[in-house]
């Protein structure tokens, strides 16, 4: 299985940046990751909330394959623990699946399309982070995750 995570707009944060390309090396050992961000897009000031979403979510479905399942980073997703996360990736993995595919949406979150063709929702918390500091945030939970399948020591109960 391959995960992607695919996520609307760069940062020109070097300590996001760098923690991203740390936890994302360490990810690689484990399984094939790759983070993809889609240019946020020009002119937004002329669009409306319900525009913005249409336009990114357009960019974001022509990223996915048929046979990829698409999870959104949601705020009205399913919570999980870190070890009910890594057991869910292990369901995954288990399952047979080709890609997973998680998504952080732009600020306005994500167009009707986009929650039509996921296959589901998870929230990090139920507390609001930028955009951009939640990248690091979900790779470092997909590293942990994979260390506890492992049982290695980098995630202690």
């Amino acid at each position: 299985m391959q995960i992607k995570l695919i996520a609307i707009g760069k940062t020109d944060n070097h300590s996001i940046n760098s923690l991203i390309e740390e936890y994302s090396k360490r990810l690689n050992f484990y399984i094939k990751f790759e983070f993809e961000v889609i240019p946020d897009l020009k002119n937004t000031k002329s669009l409306s909330e319900s525009l913005q979403k249409e336009k990114e979510g357009e960019l974001i479905l022509k990223k996915l394959a048929n046979s990829d399942e698409l999870i959104l980073l949601d705020e009205r997703g399913k919570s999980y623990s870190s070890m009910d996360f890594s057991a869910y990736l292990q369901k995954k993995m288990n399952g047979g699946l080709k890609q997973l595919i998680f998504v952080i949406g732009g600020p306005y979150g994500f167009s009707d399309a986009v929650y039509s063709r996921a296959n589901g929702k998870i929230s990090i918390s139920k507390m609001t982070f930028s955009h951009q500091m939640i990248r690091p945030f979900f790779i470092e939970q997909l590293y942990r995750g994979f260390t506890i399948l492992r049982n290695e020591p980098y995630h202690h109960e």
